[in-house]
């Protein structure tokens, strides 16, 4: 049900997006019961002059190490189990990656299950 799109400046280490990628999935089956094999990813590099966001937005000191994480999932999970899947990420990229917690920004859509086809044709969540 989530696709993810992950967003970072190109660098060096051509694996991390992939790594982040990784991080996310384990976060979403641990918070919000994500079946096993439901990942679906989208990882993009941009050169810094395509990548804009602002260093201090909110009181958050960002530098250039900064993601964009976006998820879109089924509606329905409540605020308690979307703030814990972006702890767990927040934290999980940084313990496992090494990237700050303060150059991780998550947003997330939520999309009537009606709204998916996995292939074929299909809307296979509309019973």
């Amino acid at each position: 049900m989530p696709v993810v799109r992950i967003d970072l400046i190109k660098r060096d280490d051509p694996t991390l997006g992939r790594r982040i990628g990784e991080v996310v999935y384990a976060a979403m089956r641990e918070t919000i019961n994500v079946p096993d094999r439901d990942n679906f990813q989208l990882i993009t590099e941009h050169d810094a002059a395509h990548f804009v966001f602002d260093d201090s937005y909110l009181g958050i000191e960002r530098t250039d190490a900064m993601v964009f994480i976006h998820l879109t999932i089924s509606e329905g999970r409540s605020v308690e189990l979307k703030k814990a899947l972006f702890q767990a990420i927040a934290d999980g990229v940084h313990e496992k990656i090494g990237l700050r917690k303060e150059d991780v920004f998550i947003y997330l859509v939520e999309v009537r299950k009606e709204n998916w086809s996995f292939g074929n044709g299909v809307a296979q969540y509309v019973t």
